[in-house]
Order: C-alpha cells, then structure tokens, then sequence
C-alpha cells in the first residue's frame, strides 16, 4: 500500500462506524455523556413518595384497597401538596368497591394517573395540540393499558413510558408519543401541564422532525427529532407514608415493595417507573438541562474529518518532534470541547474522534518512524565509511541538512591519483596490490575525514572528496589543503613501511579547486548515491591531471587560493582540458 492511499483506507474503515452508528460506538458515546454530564439541582417543585415493603405489610397486603388510596390522596391533600401523581395503572374495578372514594379523592387536586405500554390495541385519547410546522417526526406509541372510565373524569392520563437505549438504559424519553389519531402526553410531560393549567402542547417540528415541544405557560424544551429529552437523573427529595413530606410539592408516588413494579436500569442505577418520571418532569424544568441538538451528528462527522486528517498532516509533515507537540495540542483541544460543550448541554461527542485521531496519530507515527529508521539507516550505509561519526551522528538526527533532491552549494573539491598504478600492478603480486591500495586510500581517507571532509567515492585508486557537504564547514578552502598535505605525510610514513618490503614508493597527485555544483542524490530511491556534478567539480579533477605537467604532487585552484590563509607559491597558468584559457594555478611550498 502506498502512503498516498493510507489517509483514505484510514478514513473509510475508522468513518464507517462513525457513519453507520454501529453499537459500539453508540454505546461508548452514551457512556461519555454519564460519565459527562454535570449534576444538576433538583428544581424543588417535586418530591418522590415510596410505597415500601413494610407499608405492604402493613396495610395488609398488595394491591392496596382503593378506599386506602382515596384516604392517602385526602392526607396528601391537607399536607398541602400541589399535585398527586400515581405511577399505577387501574385497569380493572376494585374488588372492594372504592373506585368511587378514590375518584372524588382526586376531583379536587390536580392529579395524573399512568398508562402503561402493552399488547393492547387500543390507543389513549389524545390531547390538544398546536403544530407549528409540518406534523413529522415523533415516536409511536404502542397500545396501552388504560385506567377505568371512571378515573378520567377527575384525573388526567400520560404514558410511564420508558424506552431503553442500545445498552438496556434508560436514559431519554419522549415528551409526547404518536399515535394514529394524534398526540399522547408522557406522564411527566403531563405532570406539568396540569401543574401550569395548561389545554394544549405546541410542537414546533423542523426537516429532520420534531425541534422543540412546548408547555404553554413554560419555557420551550429542545429534543430530538424523535420528541425526546435526555433525563437528568437528579436527587429528587423522597418521602413515605408516615411522614409525608409534601408541602407544594407535587407528588410521583408508586411501589419499591419487590415484585410490583418493574425496576429499569439507568445511569445511576435501577429506578421504579415514577422515579423515573419524576426525572423526567424535573429535566423539563431545569434550566440547562442536557439535549443533543439536530445538528450534532453534523458536527461530530465534520470535526471527525477535519481534525483526523490533520492528526495524519501533522504527523508525516512535520518533525517528528514539533508532530507530536502539535499532534498533542490538536487531541487535546477536540477533548476539551467536547467536555465544554457537554458541560453547556449540548450533547456532542468527540470520544470516537479521539479514538480516531489516536490510531491515525499511531499509525502516521509509525510510518514516518520507519520512514525516518530508513532514512538514518540510508545514510548510515552511504556515510559511515567517508564522513567522521559525529558528522554522521549529526546527519542521522538532522536529515533536513542533507537534501537528497539536489541543492546548488559553493565547496571546496578534493581529486587525488595514484601515479604509476598500472605499471605497479603489472610488477606486483595481486595481494600485494590490494594491501598497497587500500592502506594508501585508508591514509588518504583517515586526513579527509580528520579535516571534517567527505569522501564522496573511489574511483580505482582516485579518490573525490568534498569539504562544506552535506554539513556546512567554515573555511572549508583552509581544510581542504590541510588535508592535501596530510596526506602527502600520510604517503610518506607509508613509503617508509613499503620501503622495508622491497616495494617501490607509491607518488600521489592531488587536484583542488572550490566553486559552485549540485550536490545531492544523484541516483533513485532505491539506489542512494550522494555526490556533486559541475565545472568546478571537473576542473579539481583536470587539476589533479595536470600535476604532472606541473612536475608538482599538488595543483590548487585560483578561487581555493585566494580564499585560503596559507601563502602559495604561483605556478605557471596551466592548459587543461576543456578550458580555452589556461589556468591560474597554485602549489604548497
């Protein structure tokens, strides 16, 4: 796979998820909103009435007789509560006798009582609405188990609806549900109305569906394009029977005796349905209360693209160094606002962004890690034999000195010749070859690199060297004839060991000239040769021609000479090859 195409497979398999909404990464976006959402105040206009265990027990056993639920309503009443809220569905006449006690015990209150989603088909009456838009959107409703016809004369109705998300919890519910004759209020929904003397609902509904759902009288509650709120599950103040604290406070009353009513898993923990409406009432009221607003999702998928292409930019672009930094900045950034905007109430997650970015950063990392180990690697094998270590050292941890696609730069350039060679290796054994060669190009090899110069190659027994590349070197002009007479001594104590092996004395020629050339790779990407063409590069060669016309061992060129601080002694202007005027050339004295 080429690295063009890696930003685009990352997107495509990293984006499907985000795309498609699959349940892992709804579920993980959930958990982040719990994890998330601050904790809100209850509004102090509610309070939870708990019928336990013992009230059972005490009462002489479930289902309470109705002429008993007449007399609590009657003692909530005189404790000076708003509202009665029963969590219970009457489907059936009391056995007893006590529907009509219970039904003038709520005539004088305002008071809910619950439906509860079933397999029966018939649907609620539905209530007064005001569409402001087209009527799209909303959640069905299901059939539902009403109460007796008796108890809606003096009470209203509103489905204890709770739908669960993809994890089984219950965390945002719909504030009315569809069905085919209209609109159905959920019970906390309800709740408010009732408390406001409210007639109607106003639904103000957008392209994608519902928008906004109104109580008149309070404030309009943003949902979802399905009509739902998301709960803000907060510490509603509880009560029992015995002490029944309810002054103006309307009151969600229902079962926690085990067994009766169905407890529902939630964010914070298993709640009996008219807890869980309580909640509901309550998200409605508080102010700031959490919501995901219609456009999160467009949000979530740009902020997604945008910064997980940056997260891949960044890190292949840049420095490793200042692509971390950056990188860094960038993950953290998209992190906190995500956490502002859900500490603002918007629901907008940025967790499989975050996942996103850190795998694109993983892998970008690791590709331009490996790009750079190869890098290192390439000029290690290209370098290690012609530069000091420490230039190499220096080049491995700045790669940018080394511009491998070619650079124009003023040098300083070395040729050296052994003379006679030829005939030399006539004469000699081969082993005997060999070992000359190589000690007289390891003496000339040991002076470049001592006066900081490169040895560009080996040309037979010639040898090129550069001095300012691919490192830049001050006075290189000085270094470069430094070196040429260190390796004339160099060649001497090397004479001398020949000498004690009855082997002739090996004479160099050595050619310098400084000047302009491109210097870079001259090569491909597979094959990395680093070298420098130009005149001034062929004129350091003709140089080294030329001293043995010269009679000298050393030819320095005219911009090498005035450049350098040593005093040079003047030769005659030299004729070389390919220059019609001769040139003006100097020799060490």
């Amino acid at each position: 796979m080429t690295k063009r195409l890696i930003p685009l497979v990352l997107l495509v398999i990293l984006g499907l998820p985000l795309v498609y909404q699959s349940t892992p990464t709804e579920v993980l976006k959930l958990k982040t909103f719990d994890a998330l959402i601050p904790e809100q105040e209850p509004s102090g206009y509610f309070t939870v009435l708990n019928i336990t265990e013992d009230d059972i027990n005490r009462e002489g056993g479930y289902p309470l007789p109705r002429q008993r639920l007449a007399e609590i309503n009657i003692q909530l009443k005189k404790k000076g509560a708003l509202g009665i809220g029963w969590v219970v569905a009457y489907p059936q006449p009391d056995r007893f006798g006590g529907d009509e006690a219970f039904k003038q015990s709520l005539q004088d209150i305002p008071s809910v009582l619950a439906m509860f989603e079933g397999d029966n088909a018939l649907y609620p009456n539905t209530t007064g609405t005001v569409i402001l838009g087209e009527d799209v959107g909303g959640i069905t409703a299901t059939g539902v188990i009403q109460n007796i016809d008796l108890f809606k004369e003096t009470s209203q109705q509103g489905i204890a609806v709770a739908r669960t998300e993809v994890d089984s919890l219950v965390r945002r519910l719909p504030l009315l549900l569809r069905t085919p004759d209209g609109w159905v209020p959920a019970y906390g929904t309800e709740v408010l109305k009732i408390l406001v003397g409210a007639d109607t609902y106003v639904i103000k509904t957008n392209d994608n569906g519902l928008e906004e759902i109104r109580v008149r009288g309070l404030p309009a509650v943003p949902v979802d394009s399905l009509g739902r709120k998301w709960i803000s599950f907060v510490n509603t103040p509880h009560t029992d029977l015995k002490d029944m604290n309810v002054q103006d406070k309307f009151v969600f009353i229902g079962y926690t005796a085990k067994g009766i009513m169905p407890q529902l898993a939630t964010p914070v923990g298993l709640l009996e349905p008219h807890m869980i409406q309580a909640a509901l009432a309550e998200s409605i009221l508080i102010e700031g209360s959490p919501y995901v607003p219609d456009y999160a999702i467009a949000v979530e998928v740009g902020l997604w693209i945008t910064t997980v292409l940056a997260a891949y930019v960044l890190l292949t672009v840049l420095g490793i160094t200042s692509g971390l930094l950056t990188f860094t900045i960038l993950f953290l950034s998209t992190a906190y606002y995500g956490y502002w905007t859900i500490q603002q109430g918007l629901l907008i997650d940025v967790t499989w962004t975050l996942i996103s970015q850190f795998i694109t950063g993983a892998v970008a990392f690791y590709l331009r890690f490996r790009e750079q180990y190869k890098l290192r690697q390439q000029i290690k094998k290209q370098f290690e034999h012609y530069l000091d270590p420490r230039q190499v050292k220096q080049l491995q941890d700045n790669p940018e000195l080394l511009k491998l696609g070619g650079e124009k730069r003023y040098c300083t350039f070395l040729f050296t010749d052994v003379r006679g060679f030829t005939s030399m290796s006539e004469s000699l054994e081969p082993e005997q070859v060999t070992y000359i060669m190589n000690r007289a190009l390891t003496a000339q090899q040991t002076a470049v690199q001592k006066h900081e110069g490169m040895v560009d190659k080996y040309i037979g027994d010639a040898m090129m060297a550069i001095f300012n590349a691919p490192l830049d070197l001050d006075f290189h002009e000085n270094k470069a004839i430094e070196c040429a007479v260190d390796i004339q001594k160099n060649m001497e104590e090397l004479n001398v060991e020949l000498a004690t092996m009855d082997i002739p004395p090996v004479a160099i020629g050595i050619g310098i000239n400084t000047g302009y050339a491109v210097i870079g790779n001259m090569g491909s990407d597979a094959r990395f040769d680093y070298t420098a063409i130009g005149d001034a590069v062929n004129t350091a060669a003709r140089l080294e021609s030329g001293t043995k016309e010269a009679r000298v061992d050393l030819l320095i060129g005219y911009n090498t000479a005035i450049k350098s601080d040593y005093e040079l002694r003047l030769l005659e202007p030299l004729k070389v090859k390919g220059k019609e005027k001769a040139l003006q050339v100097y020799t060490w004295e």
